[in-house]
């Protein structure tokens, strides 16, 4: 039995908390995976406890099982949970499932669409695209930025040594071809230092993640979200050179980096391994805690540089929350929500670590001043991509890591020959799920 919190146990017997009194208290479930912004969300949820009565509890999982397990218990049509925090690419499988709540009407109620960052309503919440129809509530924001070495970067030999080579100054890159040579110059294998930390691992995101911060600023798509086609747009001349830059960048990364995703990348900041490294913003409050990170002092953040015709976008993270729609407490989830999406509640989530989804917040110069990498994080929210949403999208995934991880980490081909290789595998699964139109 889970056991209630002493706001809950009071509530239960008509007792008013915090001004509010409830004379039949619910216990809810959220389902997240097992990571610093789902403790921030208990500790947010304890306080919406002290106000409702309504006892939440924030259960998790690993992220390599986040998503079996999630469905597993979806498609069981169980009641073990009441809300999912789900990846923004569950939105087909979740809503076309029939495993989602309809959020349609509270959306527009509440005027998401305005209060929320276009990005977030667009890619977490929407589906299909441009529909009109609503499925979360944009929770955690979330995109794939970069920390680096400032004491590397600072220092005068450096500085003079990288401008005496490249004949430009040392500074936080300004497009892909300055992270290519800020990754070349301090790639040093002889004194254990290394350029660059990128994504390469195969088995969920990551490498697609890590790809997608390329090609979308290179001007490059992974294909028509309206009609599906990809045939000479995810396989584009700039989509293929996109592809070669990431490989290239794949040559300064330190030794045994084929298999990496976020731990790694922190641990190449941590551990004084790189000078540069690709992670999601989630995942930099560590990077300042110097007993997580001995070099804190020394670490800044910029976001995704540009592609060379100065487009700059960056790869999609974060969640939406859904209300599931085998739970019994549906009434009591939206009451939650409703709580949730109060300027005073974003800001406190702010506050807390989470990253809001908020326009107002995110614009604020309070958010944009609170930490080294906020105000990063703002410009990218704004400019950021993400992968199909469809319900076959595990397998799109899947082709693609089976196309790009053999070229960018094994070597094998051409970027060219990898993603004819995926235009190829995409258009035959989208020609097995009906999506071409007659």
């Amino acid at each position: 039995m889970r056991r209630k919190t002493l706001a809950g146990l009071l509530a239960g017997v008509g007792f008013t908390i915090a001004g509010v009194a409830s004379a039949s208290a619910e216990e809810l479930t959220i389902f997240w995976a097992e990571w610093d912004p789902a403790n921030y969300l208990q500790e947010l949820v304890n306080e919406y406890a002290a106000e409702s009565g309504d006892t939440i509890t924030v259960e998790t999982t690993p992220w390599p099982d986040f998503q079996t397990k999630a469905f597993t218990e979806f498609n069981a049509k169980g009641d073990a949970y009441d809300m999912v925090v789900g990846d923004s690419q569950w939105l087909g499988a979740g809503s076309t499932g029939g495993h989602y709540v309809d959020l349609t009407d509270f959306f527009n109620e509440h005027k998401l669409a305005e209060v929320m960052a276009p990005a977030t309503v667009k890619y977490y919440a929407e589906y299909p695209a441009n529909s009109g129809k609503y499925w979360a509530i944009p929770l955690e924001g979330d995109a794939v930025g970069w920390a680096y070495r400032k004491d590397w970067f600072e220092d005068p030999k450096e500085k003079e040594a990288f401008k005496a080579k490249y004949g430009y100054e040392l500074a936080v890159p300004e497009d892909f071809k300055q992270l290519r040579d800020i990754a070349e110059f301090f790639y040093r294998p002889d004194e254990k230092r290394y350029g660059i930390a990128i994504y390469t691992q195969t088995t969920y995101d990551a490498l697609a993640m890590g790809f997608e911060n390329a090609l979308f600023s290179y001007g490059g798509e992974l294909g028509d979200y309206s009609n599906y086609k990809v045939e000479g747009i995810v396989n584009s001349p700039v989509a293929v050179e996109a592809l070669e830059m990431y490989k290239e960048l794949y040559k300064f990364t330190p030794p045994n980096w084929g298999n990496t995703f976020f731990q790694e990348d922190n641990q190449a900041i941590t551990e004084g391994l790189a000078a540069m490294s690709m992670n999601y913003f989630a995942f930099f409050p560590s990077l300042l805690n110097e007993a997580t990170n001995p070099n804190a002092k020394v670490t800044g953040f910029f976001a995704n540089p540009k592609g060379p015709t100065g487009e700059q976008f960056a790869a999609l993270g974060g969640q939406g929350i859904s209300i599931v729609t085998y739970s019994k407490k549906q009434e009591a989830s939206k009451k939650f929500l409703e709580w949730f999406i109060k300027d005073s509640t974003q800001k406190r989530w702010a506050e807390l670590g989470g990253y809001t989804a908020s326009q107002a917040v995110l614009k604020s110069p309070e958010f944009q001043n609170a930490t080294p990498y906020n105000k990063a994080f703002y410009e990218t929210m704004f400019k950021v991509k993400d992968f199909w949403a469809v319900p076959e999208y595990a397998e799109l995934l899947t082709q693609l890591n089976n196309r790009l991880g053999p070229y960018v980490v094994g070597d094998k081909g051409t970027a060219k020959e990898a993603l004819d290789g995926l235009a190829k595998d995409w258009t035959e699964t989208f020609t097995k799920y009906g999506r071409y139109a007659n």
